[in-house]
């Protein structure tokens, strides 16, 4: 075997990635078996090099093990509550009158249309639907083909971490190097926060871009004007590119405001805005997605997305602009209506003996788990699943060095009342179980 392929294998950030929730998983044994039985015919892994350095969605699996253990499911965040009715009905009316072939690769112009005429309303900083858009199969896919768009190998990506799962593996095939900058706890009533000298630190001549969640998954954090600013400054000392993240902009608590990067000064030419209408509209399963970049990074966009997937379902993309069509009252209810819930969930864990972090934006809570005398994350939330049956998500898989998160779980609240309700009966339930000493157990 390649020498270089057997040092690869054994770096300490390929064995981390190599871990997972299941022994089936991508285990690190599997890559080292043909060095050690073959090594004199240089036999190699089937798969690359690239596949070998993540798992699988940590986030996806506890959706399985919910299923496999018919708990309630407040891991993966999607509503289990019904779409709006009148963008259903679009869908079914695009079906039926025959919008059922390929779309322009980059957005039908409908679309294309309502997203540019949205954001140039709604923030005051023009969009053309002709230069500057490009429709993707969801914000996934959007980001992929983002950073395989702008990104060379060996190129830094900055990312803020607890991080979205899917951010460092899209580094990886996009062939950057992942740096990360870790988000702070709270202070009290506080919101989660960066050290700007270690951000300061993490730029170089080598940084490519940096990624900006924000509402943030999954921390709740809103990154404010302030924190925004400090960051163009840095993308434009550096000549960076701002990749965001910005699927949960209208799900806001407490007076809280979202700003997009691409409004302040300097930015609208160096960041690209990365949007859905899954989270907003409560269909995530249509994967209709978009970004809003300067000509020519939006002109690598489309090449990559075309060649990736060549275009989002075509009547899903009428109804997605339907939706985009609805009155401002819908977004003044759905934020109200997932304060309800984000508060409700709140008590429900506190109850249970949880540390909660009270998210500003999208609808997730991180929670500390440390009073309960588990081993790590990874234990409490095999233990939640399994027997007291309710899924979460272990806190580790958000940061790229597992003991960050050893402590921490995420629950999602993007559920119905019966859902909340059904994962409060279980907790309460088992309350004493949660509480009680697990030292020296094996789960």
């Amino acid at each position: 075997m390649d020498p270089t392929y057997l040092s690869y294998l054994m770096d300490p950030s390929y064995r981390r990635l190599s871990g997972s929730l299941s022994a089936s998983r991508c285990p690190i044994d599997r890559y080292l078996l043909p060095f050690t039985h073959s090594m004199a015919s240089n036999v190699r892994p089937r798969t690359s090099l690239k596949a070998a350095r993540f798992t699988e969605s940590v986030i996806r699996e506890m959706t399985r093990l919910s299923h496999q253990h018919k708990a309630v499911n407040l891991s993966q965040g999607f509503p289990d509550f019904p779409a709006p009715e009148a963008i259903k009905a679009a869908a079914c009316d695009a079906i039926n009158a025959d919008v059922n072939q390929y779309a322009v690769t980059w957005g039908a112009k409908p679309l294309r249309d309502a997203i540019a005429a949205d954001f140039s309303k709604r923030y005051g900083t023009p969009v053309n639907p002709e230069t500057n858009l490009t429709v993707c199969c969801g914000s996934t896919e959007a980001m992929v083909a983002t950073m395989l768009a702008i990104v060379d190998p060996g190129d830094e990506v900055i990312v803020f971490e607890p991080f979205y799962e899917n951010y460092g593996p899209d580094a990886v095939l996009s062939g950057a190097t992942p740096r990360y900058v870790q988000l702070r706890e709270p202070e009290g009533k506080g919101d989660w926060w960066f050290d700007r000298d270690e951000l300061r630190k993490a730029f170089n001549n080598r940084t490519r871009a940096i990624i900006i969640n924000t509402p943030n998954n999954p921390t709740g954090k809103i990154f404010d004007r302030e924190d925004l600013t400090e960051i163009a400054r840095l993308c434009q000392e550096w000549g960076a590119i701002a990749v965001t993240d910005e699927i949960y902009e209208h799900i806001l608590y407490d007076g809280a405001v979202h700003v997009p990067m691409a409004t302040l000064d300097g930015m609208a030419d160096r960041t690209v805005t990365i949007n859905s209408v899954s989270k907003t509209f409560s269909v995530t399963g249509w994967r209709v997605g978009w970004t809003i970049a300067p000509p020519d990074i939006a002109g690598a966009i489309r090449k990559v997305h075309d060649f990736l997937t060549v275009g989002a379902a075509a009547p899903l993309q009428e109804a997605s602009a339907a939706a985009l069509a609805l009155p401002e009252s819908y977004y003044r209810e759905l934020a109200s209506s997932y304060q309800i819930k984000r508060d409700r969930l709140m008590g429900i864990l506190k109850d249970a003996g949880f540390v909660c972090f009270e998210p500003r934006g999208a609808y997730y809570i991180m929670t500390d788990i440390g009073a309960f005398g588990f081993p790590d994350d990874v234990a409490f939330a095999r233990h939640l699943v399994s027997e007291i049956g309710v899924a979460a998500v272990p806190g580790s898989s958000f940061y790229h060095d597992p003991a960050a998160g050893r402590t921490k779980l995420r629950f999602c609240f993007c559920k119905k009342e019966e859902t909340l309700a059904a994962a409060q009966e279980r907790l309460t339930r088992s309350r004493a179980a949660l509480q009680a000493p697990r030292a020296g157990v094996t789960h």
